[in-house]
């Protein structure tokens, strides 16, 4: 029984050195929260190429789940705001109407995000490093209340960021992602007279153009969830 018991004291007090000495210990935070603040741009039938045209503002709330240094899990709800104008546009629509459209959106969001360096301000021996950039995907949801015509889609999500551990748990971070639709009335608000809610008549195929907007957000998040004290893979 003695035996026993010593075999499991090697075993443990061997794991517990091969976990620090091959990846790190617990002392880090597994998830974050915090908020989001910047700017919604759209992009459609009234601006076919511009990124940052009509910039409008745009404000959320986000929560990350840090699987590892490279790995994290994100969700986000923001709201934003789109305009668009075809008075000063190259594209010639139908009997030459013109029309203009404002409407707000609201987002909820998931997202895989990959961080291109280890990110910790902790386990240097890891060649950990503070700041480091991203790239993200996933799936979302968009509902945008209308006049007499709201939207709701699916959108999916792909961008690029970077995120600064400022102090041990505090993070800043900036990214700019564009969001894919697959629906045309997202600058369609109004359902009544010309819009751009198909405005060309194409049913379907190449010509047929759909909607996205883009987000610029800068967000602030705090660190919580102490890790319980397993290997935390690099």
């Amino acid at each position: 029984m003695e035996s026993v018991s010593k075999y499991i004291k090697v075993v443990l007090i061997a794991g517990m050195l091969a976990c620090w000495g091959a990846t790190a210990v617990a002392q880090e935070y597994r998830y974050e929260i915090g908020g989001m603040a910047g700017m919604s741009m759209y992009m459609g039938d009234a601006n076919e190429n511009s990124l940052f045209k009509g910039w409008n503002p745009a404000a959320g709330l986000i929560f990350r789940n840090n699987l590892n240094f490279r790995w994290a899990l994100k969700a986000d709800l923001f709201m934003g705001k789109v305009t668009g104008d075809t008075k000063n546009v190259e594209n010639v629509f139908p009997g030459h109407a013109q029309t203009s459209f404002s409407r707000s959106f609201f987002e909820l969001g998931g997202q895989m995000e990959f961080n291109f360096l280890p990110y910790s301000d902790k386990f240097a021996y890891l060649n950990t490093s503070k700041i480091s950039p991203y790239m993200l995907a996933g799936l979302g949801v968009t509902v945008a209340p209308g006049k007499n015509q709201t939207f709701f889609g699916i959108n999916f999500p792909l961008g690029v960021g970077v995120k600064y551990k400022i102090r041990n748990r505090l993070n800043l971070g900036v990214e700019y992602t564009v969001h894919k639709l697959f629906n045309d009335s997202f600058d369609a608000p109004d359902s009544e007279g010309f819009n751009l809610n198909n405005p060309y008549h194409v049913q379907n195929g190449l010509f047929k153009n759909r909607d996205w907007y883009n987000t610029l957000l800068f967000s602030i998040t705090w660190e919580f969830g102490l890790r319980d004290g397993r290997c935390i893979t690099n």
